[in-house]
């Protein structure tokens, strides 16, 4: 298992190495500043020295600092927690000081020698004394370091985690009920066709066409998960086509939309079930004609949709057995949470439906 790291897109992740290496740059020339201060007032005849010294010692515990993190990181995964970190760490704290006083003596020799120069240091006992004691307080600086960072690391992903679990469950409930909507109106359709196929052979011929019509757009809804309102009623004329030859003039139907409402995106599929909710429970309900009226617009930013028949009014906010509406408002919530409602009401002699929801346009064609 490789070490834990931030889960980062990638030039998320350059301009994390490049803030480090800022870091790093900048630490150190903080660091020789200092250094070049009492460089001067010792009177010392290379000004670049104090710079090479910092410097290479900067940037050999910069590197280093990348791969303890990762050393701790293994550690932490291979379950080793308290004091049980104490002895790789022990050893790690070794390797750091060995690595890090050989490191710098390369760097200084090398710069030393192509500058013409000869380079002395301090014994090797007195070097890994002095730096050793610097790098220990820099190795326990790290380690706490990169602990912090592995729990902000853990937390990051489990949130991410978290977030595609949600999705996927919203996705899934979403399908679910598509996939219910769907055979719940093909069941009423083929009801309807079934009743008038020993009655009248060229009509049920007739309602059969606009029902493949009305299949086959209904599997190309099924490709994208919201399209535009005037794709959504070019789906529904279908269906009206197949009530109007079942009720005859018995269903007046009016479908208004301004051109502005009609570019607005919304689940596929979604007014299907209302219109058939309109049609089985009040149409069929009622022996006198019944004007059903579709009216969509833009309001302050949200899609108003309604729904009016002149049939049966509600007796409650929610037919029973209504299934097809059930799953309306689920679709929504499911969609766009508390932004989007869904209401019935009585109105005069019939009801009115109401949709609200986010207005989002579709982008226009190139």
């Amino acid at each position: 298992m490789s070490a834990t790291r931030p889960d980062l897109a990638s030039p998320q992740r350059h301009l994390l190495w490049w803030a480090y290496a800022a870091l790093v740059l900048g630490v150190g020339l903080l660091l020789s500043l200092a250094e070049f201060q009492h460089y001067q007032m010792r009177g010392g005849p290379h000004p670049w020295e104090p710079f090479l010294w910092e410097l290479s010692s900067v940037f050999i515990i910069g590197l280093e600092a990348i791969a303890l993190y990762r050393w701790h990181a293994w550690l932490r995964e291979r379950g080793l927690s308290g004091w049980a970190l104490l002895p790789p760490h022990l050893l790690g704290w070794a390797v750091f000081v060995l690595v890090h006083v050989a490191g710098l003596l390369m760097i200084r020799a090398s710069v030393y020698a192509s500058m013409g120069l000869p380079y002395s240091h301090d014994p090797l006992p007195t070097m890994f004394a002095y730096e050793g004691a610097k790098d220990s307080i820099s190795y326990l600086l790290f380690v706490f370091i990169c602990e912090g960072l592995r729990l902000a690391n853990a937390d990051q992903r489990r949130r991410h985690e978290m977030e595609r679990l949600r999705s996927e469950l919203a996705e899934a409930k979403l399908q679910r009920l598509s996939d219910q909507i769907q055979p719940h109106f093909l069941f009423n359709t083929l009801n309807l066709i079934s009743s008038v196929m020993y009655e009248d052979v060229a009509r049920a011929d007739h309602l059969l066409c606009e029902l493949a019509t009305l299949l086959r757009q209904a599997l190309n809804a099924q490709h994208s998960e919201r399209h535009t309102l005037a794709q959504e009623l070019r789906l529904v004329q279908p269906y009206l086509a197949l009530m109007q030859a079942r009720f005859g003039e018995r269903l007046q139907i009016q479908l208004e939309a301004s051109e502005a409402a009609q570019a607005a995106l919304l689940p596929s599929l979604l007014l299907i079930a209302p219109i058939e909710n309109a049609i089985t429970h009040d149409v069929a309900q009622h022996s006198g004609p019944v004007r059903l009226k579709l009216q969509a617009e833009l309001a302050e930013g949200l899609l108003q949709i309604t729904v009016d028949n002149s049939g049966v009014a509600p007796s409650r906010d929610a037919r029973a057995g209504s299934i097809g509406l059930a799953n309306t408002r689920e679709r929504l919530r499911a969609c766009y949470g508390h932004r989007a409602q869904v209401s019935l009401e009585a109105l005069g002699g019939g009801s009115r439906l109401r949709l609200t929801l986010p207005a989002e346009l579709s982008p226009p064609s190139p």
